[in-house]
Order: C-alpha cells, then sequence, then structure tokens
C-alpha cells in the first residue's frame, strides 16, 4: 500500500469518509447497526444510567473505573485545576463585569484554552511525557464547565461550591443560580455520561487530527471546539426546540413536518450519520425526560412519532429516527440549562472525550495528512 501511495495512486473513499477506518482506538466504540455503543469495556448507557460523571471520566482517560480512594483524589485533583489563580485570572479577562461578558460562552472557551495554556506554559504533546499530558488533559477538562458558566452568568467571581457535590451538581449552580435537587443533578449527568464520547465524530476527528501533529492539548480543544459549534454538530439541540416552538399545538405537527420535507429542509434532532436503528442514547434521555412527566415532554414524544412516520413515508428504505440530540434538549431543559447554554453543555461533556483521543493519538508518532484528488481546471499551455 504504502509504495503504491509514493507512487502517485490514490485510495477512493466515500464522502465525508464514511465507514472509513481512519485509526485504532481503545476509548469508545459505536454499532451503528445494533444501535450499541460501549466506553472500554463497559455500555456507555449503563454508565449514563449508574455511575457518575467523575468515574466515567476516569474511566475514559485511564482506561479503567476508579476506585473509592482513586475516585476521592480523581475530584480533588480536578476541584484544585478549577480553583487555580491561573484559571481565575484568565476568566476575569473574558467578563466585562456587571453581568456581561465580552465574548459568547463558546468563543469565551476557545480562547480560554490556548490563555491558560500559556499562563501555565503547558508544552506540546510532543514533547511531553504521559503523565505531563494527562495533568493537561485534566486541567483543560476542568475549566470548561467554570469558563462556561462564567461567561453565561457576566460573571467572574462563581458561586461558592456545593459541599460534597460533584462537577455536574456545582454546574448546574453556576449556570442556573440555584442548587440543583438529586433528579435534576442525576438526568443532567446521564445525558452528560452518554455524550462524553461517540467514536470519531467531526469534532473528535479534528482534535486527532490536532494531535497528531503534536501540538498542546489545548489547540487540539480549541480545534475541536470549532467543529462543534458547526449546527450540524453540537448546534442542533437548541434548533430542535426551536422546531417544537414553531410548531406549537398538536394538530400542527404533521402539516408542519410535511412543509418542511416538501421544501427541502431537516428535521432537527433526527437522522444519524452511524446508526441505522434507534439511537440508544436518544432511549437512554426519552426515558429520563419521561421521569418528568409534563405537557412539554408528552408534545416532544407526540412531534417524536410523528415525524418518524413522516420521514419513513418520505425515504422508504432509510431508517430516520429521533437521535441524542433530540431528547438531550428536553432534557436539559427540564434542568433549567436555558437554550443559549445547550451547546456549551455538551461541550462540557465532549472535551472529556477529546482529552482522552487527543493523549491515545499522542502516542501514535504518525501525522495524519490525507490528500485530495485535484478536479480543478488543466495547466494553462
Amino acid at each position: 500500500m504504502d509504495d503504491k501511495l509514493r507512487a502517485g495512486s490514490l485510495i477512493d473513499v466515500p464522502r465525508g469518509l464514511a465507514g472509513v477506518a481512519v485509526a485504532e482506538t481503545a476509548i469508545s466504540r459505536v454499532d451503528g447497526d445494533a444501535g450499541f455503543y460501549q466506553y472500554g469495556p463497559y455500555s456507555a448507557v449503563e454508565l449514563a444510567r449508574s455511575a457518575s460523571f467523575e468515574e466515567v471520566w476516569h474511566l475514559l482517560l485511564t482506561g479503567r473505573l476508579p476506585s473509592a480512594e482513586e475516585l476521592e483524589a480523581f475530584r480533588a485533583r480536578v476541584r484544585a485545576a478549577q480553583e487555580s489563580p491561573e484559571l481565575g485570572r484568565v476568566v476575569a479577562s473574558l467578563v466585562r463585569g456587571s453581568g456581561e461578558a465580552s465574548v459568547s460562552p463558546l468563543a469565551g472557551l476557545k480562547a480560554a484554552w490556548p490563555l491558560l495554556s500559556s499562563a501555565r506554559g503547558l508544552r506540546p504533546v510532543f514533547d511531553g511525557a504521559e503523565g505531563e499530558r494527562l495533568a493537561d488533559a485534566i486541567e483543560l477538562a476542568a475549566a470548561a464547565p467554570v469558563v462556561l458558566a462564567a461567561l453565561h452568568r457576566g460573571d467572574a467571581t462563581p458561586l461558592p461550591p456545593l459541599p460534597g457535590r460533584g462537577v455536574v451538581a456545582n454546574y448546574l449552580h453556576q449556570v442556573t443560580g440555584e442548587v440543583p435537587d438529586a433528579a435534576h443533578e442525576r438526568a443532567l449527568s446521564a445525558y452528560l455520561i452518554a455524550a462524553m464520547d461517540h467514536g470519531f465524530n467531526a469534532s473528535t476527528f479534528t482534535a486527532r487530527v490536532i494531535a497528531s501533529t503534536g501540538a498542546d492539548v489545548a489547540s487540539c480543544l480549541a480545534g475541536a471546539l470549532g467543529a462543534l459549534s458547526g449546527p450540524l454538530h453540537g448546534g442542533a439541540p437548541a434548533r430542535a426546540l426551536d422546531s417544537l416552538d414553531e410548531v406549537g399545538t398538536p394538530d400542527r405537527i404533521e402539516p408542519w413536518l410535511r412543509d418542511q420535507l416538501a421544501a427541502g429542509r431537516r428535521i432537527m434532532g433526527f437522522g444519524h450519520a452511524v446508526y441505522r436503528t434507534v439511537d440508544p442514547r436518544s432511549v437512554l434521555l426519552r426515558s429520563v425526560a419521561e421521569s418528568f412527566g409534563g405537557p412539554h415532554v408528552e408534545f416532544a414524544m407526540a412531534f417524536e412519532a410523528a415525524a418518524e412516520r413522516v420521514l419513513a413515508e418520505h425515504k422508504p428504505g432509510r431508517p430516520l429516527h429521533a437521535n441524542v440530540e433530540f431528547y438531550a434538549a428536553i432534557v436539559m431543559e427540564l434542568c433549567g440549562v436555558p437554550r443559549e447554554m445547550l451547546t456549551p453543555t455538551f461541550a462540557v461533556a465532549r472535551t472529556v472525550g477529546w482529552t482522552a483521543h487527543v493523549l491515545e493519538q499522542a502516542r501514535d508518532a504518525k501525522i495524519i495528512r490525507p490528500s485530495a484528488r485535484y478536479v480543478g481546471p488543466k495547466l494553462a499551455a
């Protein structure tokens, strides 16, 4: 194969690299035909139901769930990173004060990571040992919920940490200003764990490409966040809620769906690039939403049923089910997360997966450097 490539021949692959394995990973596996995905040796959905955010964070970074002692040490490490003077100064530089941030939460986080990296003197992964890379990964991922919540509030001074509560409860507290009850903490935790990693999605692949150059962890995360911000990736949850608002009432669901499809528009929150059956994350989050109940959840379920029926008519033979973004939006809204913070909250989760992939990619000295087939005009005579 290498000899053929050196000779100038190219390998044609599907658009978007669909179905192409570009690397090996021990972090997660997605089976799109069976509707299943796993983190290491564990079902990701079962972890979302039973484990804590910090436990799964530790698993993705190290390949194993922590003991009780390791978990406490890991939580202490995260708290120290979130309370570091360097992070406080970076956040203060991005917040004007008086309830106003100088940039949006996502833009601020993209700036905060390189600023924090510079302030802490973090080195490129090419130069750092495994332990140093791990420390950088934990510190930068721990910064994400702090930066995002502060920029949302427009206040560089965080609310006092909740005694004995973890990352998820404190993030909800910082975003909403309210002390979350156990049900809301558990619901948001289930979503965040389910969203931590999901194969070589666009943002994760971006992180790995940058890591393959030997760049520092902050550069990898900033690039990945840029990919996540796109409406076809991390921006979908808010657009799913916008659709529900636009429909308004149950009797308008089907006519609205048919109008959208007739106009060639996408139904946000439905269909997936990998799953050819029901998205297991959607099933999980629908059950979480049902546990709260209420008219909004009932309306969402009615919309899901109608959308899947109309989409089956519109594109027979192509399964188009609700994906994770649809019920993620419902669950986050039920937990009090404002609409403008849906994609930033997704970023809190996916940052953990990005750092795990950066660490894994850093162990491979081969730079990711594909080719393109030129289809432009011929060389002028």
